[in-house]
């Protein structure tokens, strides 16, 4: 059963807009399910994971566009560089909007040639694995930003075991009960490792690459400290740098970065760490079941992944700009879970299990005062409440579902 993205508009509307869309993500998220879902009856398909035809444009990429005319949906992208300047040519000798779009397992800033050849004729999409929104069937279209809700608004489906899908995690192939959690995400890692991580770095031990993976899984919702992640794996920090920047180039992991208003300071500071699918980090973690990760040690920071991904999915989903999203750590050690910048304003938002947070969860709020030009915008409360309530009148506590 096809599941209805939040970005699917957001396509139809780069289509109009751009001679060339990309959607980039990790593998299995869904991109060219959408795509095709959307796209099939108007283009031609063509996957460059297949090794003959990737052959084949190597020796010769200057046949592919004679075989395979647009309006075409080229997958996986990355394995074939070569076709971005042949693009270029293409879409250059033509007024045509959204002839050509493009899938690819890593963020477009690897892949060679794009920003090169395609600057100003490409519309970059990022995809993420499902939101709760889209689970639920209650799409909105519009990124989290917090404003003040009414308490009628629908609330989580009954039956819904918030726990189990934090577990579980959000790739669409997992809605299907029948799916076995450890085999999917063996299967996963096995060929996360295999395919991805070996086109963009040079891993001598593979065994050494998975420990890593471990390592950042069990820090997931924390401060990066390579550090203390190169002494866990028994490597240096210089290869833990370039380990970390594979993660994220193919969308494993999100850098949170903290807030400052000065914004070169902002690349400074130490960024967050947050896997961005919570059935990963818990597999990868050991967390075999829902129950023991809500009573462990580490629930508080898987729910803390899970509030934050699903924040950044509804600004992915509509191609709003997710480094609108920050955290706040000063030196007095005041820390924010999350700052929205939306223009001059900043949104507060803590994070909290509980479902009756009080003023208590407000106290560094304060700390984003005085913020040059900024001012305080609405703040919310994220957490397990069956319904909004008011914890001061700028600040409400919220459900999960309402993100």
């Amino acid at each position: 059963m096809y599941v209805a993205r939040e970005m699917q508009d957001t396509v139809l509307s780069y289509l109009n807009q751009f001679k060339v869309v990309l959607v980039t993500g990790p593998r299995q998220v869904g991109k060219t399910t959408m795509l095709r879902h959307m796209l099939s009856d108007r283009y031609a398909y063509v996957t460059l994971d297949d090794l003959d035809l990737l052959g084949r444009i190597q020796d010769d990429s200057a046949l592919f566009f004679m075989e395979n005319e647009p309006p075409i949906l080229i997958d996986e992208i990355q394995h074939a560089p070569d076709l971005f300047m042949r693009i270029k040519n293409l879409v250059d000798a033509s007024p045509q909007k959204g002839a050509i779009v493009l899938t690819g397992s890593q963020t477009y800033r690897l892949m060679h040639g794009v920003s090169e050849s395609l600057a100003g004729r490409v519309g970059i999409l990022e995809m993420r694995s499902l939101s709760l929104r889209e689970v639920t069937g209650t799409l909105r279209r519009s990124p989290y930003v917090p404003e003040k809700i009414s308490p009628a608004r629908q609330k989580a489906p009954a039956p819904f075991d918030l726990w189990a899908h934090i577990h579980r995690g959000s790739m669409p192939e997992l809605l299907d009960d029948r799916i076995d959690w450890q085999a999917y995400y063996r299967s996963y890692v096995r060929t996360y490792i295999e395919r991805d991580v070996r086109e963009l770095v040079q891993v001598r031990n593979e065994r050494t690459f998975h420990d890593f993976m471990i390592a950042c899984a069990a820090r997931t919702g924390q401060l990066l400290n390579m550090s203390d992640i190169a002494n866990t794996v028994n490597v240096d920090v210089a290869t833990v740098q370039g380990w970390i920047s594979v993660l994220e180039a193919s969308g494993v992991i999100h850098l949170l970065r903290p807030f400052w208003a000065n914004t070169t300071k902002r690349l400074a500071k130490t960024p967050k760490l947050f896997f961005t699918d919570t059935g990963l980090a818990c597999y990868l973690s050991a967390w075999n079941s829902p129950e023991t990760l809500r009573r462990g040690a580490m629930a508080g920071h898987m729910y803390e992944t899970f509030v934050v991904t699903e924040v950044l999915k509804s600004f992915d989903n509509c191609g709003a700009d997710t480094r609108q999203v920050h955290f706040y750590r000063d030196a007095r050690k005041r820390e924010i879970d999350l700052v929205i910048e939306e223009g001059h304003v900043l949104h507060p938002v803590e994070i909290k299990m509980a479902s009756n947070p009080t003023k208590d969860a407000l106290k560094n709020f304060t700390a984003l005062e005085g913020m040059g030009d900024y001012e305080v915008g609405f703040g919310s409360v994220i957490c397990q409440t069956p319904k909004p309530y008011l914890i001061t009148p700028d600040v409400q506590a919220i459900s999960v579902f309402d993100i």
